[in-house]
């Protein structure tokens, strides 16, 4: 326990940047979601091509494998551009990477979830707003869209929480958060268990504060309350 005291200013230092690399990584999901989902469901035939193209990729592929690819491989890709333009190179940390692999990853997941809900909007109650003249903004803003924040939200809070466990895997490129600084600090001094013990209760209560507090905005807005 003295050496979890001693590291803690450390590990509270770590765990900032999980909650900021999770934040960050929805942000990004949430934008690519709701862009993909509209892209599906406006884009005609080819809107649905290149949507589940995305989606097949982001969901069939491991998500330590895109991490690594996005790592060695982003980085590189990104420099020959450059260097066609004739700008200099460029570093891209960790930070970045995680933000934008798990962005990329569970965008693919929210994508699917809005469009599902989109669905699942009775149309009959559109074609009715429509034959009253509502405009298309009202008819979103009023009739569609709290429709759809209750359809998806048990799907966002699972994005969520699942979301969360993955910020772990960060680590593996280089990422000085919870897991990462834990890890140096069990190896430094020999308590390996300890410190990931620390981790796992850090997570814990992380992923029952936020899955309870998006719990109460799913009875918020279910029907009947």
């Amino acid at each position: 326990m003295d050496k979890i005291v001693g590291y803690l200013p450390i590990l509270i230092g770590g765990m900032g940047v999980t909650i900021a690399v999770a934040i960050l990584s929805m942000a990004l999901a949430l934008t690519l979601g709701a862009g993909f989902a509209t892209l599906y469901l406006r884009g005609g035939r080819l809107g649905r091509a290149v949507t589940t193209s995305y989606t097949t990729i982001a969901r069939g592929i491991p998500d330590l494998v895109l991490m690594l690819l996005f790592f060695f491989g982003g980085e590189r890709a990104i420099n020959s551009v450059l260097a066609l333009m004739g700008y200099e190179r460029i570093s891209l940390s960790p930070f970045f990477i995680g933000v934008v692999t798990l962005g990329f990853i569970f965008g693919a997941f929210l994508a699917e979830t809005f469009r599902g809900a989109y669905l699942s909007v009775p149309h009959g109650q559109v074609e009715a707003a429509q034959a009253i003249g509502l405009a298309p903004r009202r008819i979103l803003g009023r009739i569609i869209f709290p429709q759809m924040l209750r359809l998806a939200l048990p799907g966002f809070t699972n994005t969520w929480l699942v979301m969360l466990k993955s910020t772990a895997i960060i680590s593996i490129v280089g990422l000085q958060d919870m897991v990462g600084l834990a890890d140096k600090a069990g190896k430094a001094t020999r308590e390996p268990f300890v410190f990931m013990l620390a981790v796992i209760l850090f997570f814990l209560a992380l992923t029952a504060v936020s899955g309870n507090l998006l719990h109460r905005l799913e009875r918020r807005y279910r029907p009947g309350f």
